[in-house]
């Protein structure tokens, strides 16, 4: 069962991307010119995100702390990071975000090119440069635009929540920008990192958590340390026993 399913969502996956690449190339057309961020082409992004979660009836979504996130204020979101899955998950929040992807997803046909019609930002963290390009979301982050980055910077392999990169962190020390931790789980049950076979069943949850200044934190470490120590506890506090 498991087998057939997985066939039948990977190509429901692959007829989405196609029919919005060609719904988002022509959006993106009409209206790159006054859409700065790209705002319209990821909103639309987000139909197709939404669609993707609707593969199996048996996928159940729980999204709470959604009136924790203050929109007048420059925020950086971080979550951990489960799944193939997570993105489409979090298109689930009542707004849209930019995000920070790994550059190889950009050679990926279809995937790449709508990273790039969407205006999503795209870095190598194997690069020394890459901290230098995060500074291409300072713009976005004063014009109130928020910011989507996973610090573990790749997916778990087993469920559980890595070591943090430095950049999210960095950046909001240096500008001030908010922290607001989410987490999310379920997806390494839908479908672990690197598996082609998905399950039918799975219980989806984000939890948006407090937001943190990172002017209450004398160094970046402390920082980052503290918000890994708090989403490691909050994501064994959400999972049941």
């Amino acid at each position: 069962m498991r087998v057939l399913f997985s066939i039948f969502t990977w190509l429901y996956f692959s007829l989405l991307f196609l029919l919005f690449f060609i719904i988002i190339s022509i959006v993106f057309l009409f209206t790159f010119l006054f859409d700065k961020y790209r705002k319209v082409p990821n909103f639309t992004l987000s139909i197709m995100a939404r669609l993707m979660m609707k593969a199996s009836p048996g996928w159940n979504i729980h999204i709470e702390g959604v009136e924790k996130f203050n929109r007048s204020k420059s925020t950086i979101f971080i979550a951990n990071h489960q799944s193939f899955l997570d993105m489409a998950l979090i298109y689930h929040l009542p707004w849209k975000m930019k995000w920070v992807s790994k550059k190889s997803l950009t050679y990926i046909p279809v995937m790449g090119w709508l990273v790039w019609l969407t205006g999503h930002l795209t870095i190598n963290r194997k690069s020394r440069s890459a901290l230098k390009k995060l500074n291409n979301l300072v713009q976005p982050l004063n014009d109130l635009v928020p910011v989507m980055i996973f610090p573990e910077g790749t997916r778990s392999t087993n469920g559980e929540i890595k070591s943090f990169k430095n950049g999210a962190f960095l950046l909001s020390k240096e500008y001030g920008y908010t922290i607001q931790p989410m987490i999310i789980d379920g997806g390494h049950k839908a479908m672990r990192s690197g598996a082609k076979i998905l399950n039918p069943k799975a219980d989806f949850k984000v939890e948006i958590l407090d937001a943190i200044e990172p002017g209450n934190f004398e160094s970046m470490r402390a920082l980052k340390d503290h918000c890994n120590d708090l989403m490691k506890s909050k994501l064994n506090e959400i999972r049941p026993h």
